[in-house]
This record gives structure tokens, C-alpha cells and sequence, in this order.
């Protein structure tokens, strides 16, 4: 994955090997251990729904960190038109984010082995998720963390946007 990111965004743009580094490392420090937040999903079109999301579940810790689908995980999990906007694209609107403190992705369809990797304390999805339905909630909870589903702001989705640009219907 080749992103060309800001020089002041790259610092939140890693790897999930190296990103697992740096949280253990914030861990280990003495004082108060950061309440690490985890959420994942494409955020191929950045729209307020996403923008609320992020800023309510990056109150739910200490540090925000936010697990991006690659590139042909979005085409499996949406289809052949999607991604519109390319994985370095959505790393480094994401990383710009303020309520956001590092991004990351993965190849993988679901992020469970991200989740494994991080070891986050809050597992966090949209209102559109129960949390016994959330990949890696049985995990995180294993260690002693949460899943919580977060609320949900009506009307706004990618697909909505993508079928309104095209002179569609909303769905």
C-alpha cells in the first residue's frame, strides 16, 4: 500500500503491525494506559453520518483508531463499482480527521485479525449493529473490554449519496 499522505498525516497512517507497536508502547508507559477505541468499515464517501460517528465513538476512550477495508475488500463486500475513492485516499482523509488518532486497514473482509492485533478496550459500530453481532466483540470482551453499538443518523449512507448522484432513488 503505497500512500503518498501530508508529512503531519503519516504519523497517524500505520500498518497494523506497526500500529499494535506503538499502542503496546503507550501501554507500557507508567501513569494512566490509554482507553483504546476500535472501529472499522470502507468510508468511501465521507458524509456528517460518518462525522458524528467517529466524534461519538472517539468519546468513548482515550485514543480513536479506525480500521479501513482495502481496496478489493470493499469491492468484495459492496461490488465491482466500489470503491470510488482508493485506499491512500481514505487513509489520509481519515488520518485528517481530528477525532481520529491513527488509521489503519486491512485485506482481509472482516477486521478480526485487527482486532486481535490491537487489543482495543472499545469495540464500536454503528446503531445499525447489535454488539453480540459485531466481529471481535467476544474477543475484545475476552480481555476485559466493551462493544457498544452507537447511534445511528438517519438518512445518511454512501449508498444513498452514490444513488442520488446518479439521478436515483435514495435507498
Amino acid at each position: 500500500m503505497g500512500t503518498v499522505a501530508q508529512p503531519r498525516l503519516r504519523t497517524k497512517i500505520k500498518s497494523t503491525r506497526a500500529l499494535a507497536r506503538v499502542l503496546t508502547q503507550l501501554r507500557a508507559r507508567r501513569g494512566k494506559k490509554p482507553r483504546v477505541v476500535f472501529t472499522n468499515g470502507c468510508f468511501d464517501l465521507l458524509h456528517r453520518g460518518h462525522v458524528t460517528y467517529l466524534e461519538e465513538a472517539r468519546r468513548q476512550g482515550d485514543l480513536l483508531v479506525v480500521a479501513l477495508n482495502s481496496d478489493d475488500s470493499v469491492r468484495r463486500l459492496k461490488g465491482p463499482e466500489r470503491p470510488l475513492n482508493s485506499l491512500a485516499d481514505r487513509l489520509e482523509v481519515m488520518a485528517a480527521l481530528g477525532s481520529v488518532d491513527y488509521v489503519t486497514w486491512f485485506e482481509e473482509d472482516t477486521p478480526l485479525e485487527s482486532v486481535l492485533a490491537l487489543r482495543p478496550d472499545v469495540l464500536v459500530k454503528g446503531g445499525d449493529y447489535k454488539p453480540a453481532d459485531m466481529v471481535g466483540a467476544a474477543e475484545v470482551q475476552s480481555w476485559g473490554g466493551k462493544a457498544k453499538a452507537l447511534r445511528f443518523v438517519e438518512g445518511q449512507s454512501t449508498t444513498r449519496l452514490i444513488a442520488k448522484s446518479r439521478g436515483g432513488q435514495p435507498v
